[in-house]
C-alpha cells in the first residue's frame, strides 16, 4: 500500500482529519479539565488510571465519550 502526503490528499479529506483531530483534542482537554476538578468519590475507578486512559488512547475521542458517559457519577 502506497503512503500518501499530507498534499496528495484531497482537501476535503485533509478537512475531515483535521476537523476529526481537533473534535478529540477539544474531548480529551475537557474531560482531563473535569477529571482533575470532580472529588475522586465521584469517579468510577481510579483518576489517575482514567487520565492515563484519556491521554494515552487515540481512539477518534472514544475514550473522553466513555468518561463522560460511564465514569462519573451522578451528584
Amino acid at each position: 500500500m502506497a503512503k500518501n502526503r499530507w498534499g496528495d490528499l484531497n482537501p476535503r479529506a485533509q478537512r475531515v482529519i483535521l476537523t476529526t483531530g481537533a473534535i478529540e483534542g477539544v474531548l480529551k482537554v475537557a474531560a482531563l479539565v473535569d477529571l482533575k476538578r470532580r472529588p475522586a468519590q465521584e469517579v468510577r475507578g481510579s483518576k489517575k488510571r482514567w487520565a492515563a486512559a484519556i491521554i494515552l488512547i487515540n481512539a477518534g475521542g472514544a475514550v473522553p465519550i466513555a468518561y463522560f458517559l460511564k465514569g462519573r457519577r451522578q451528584s
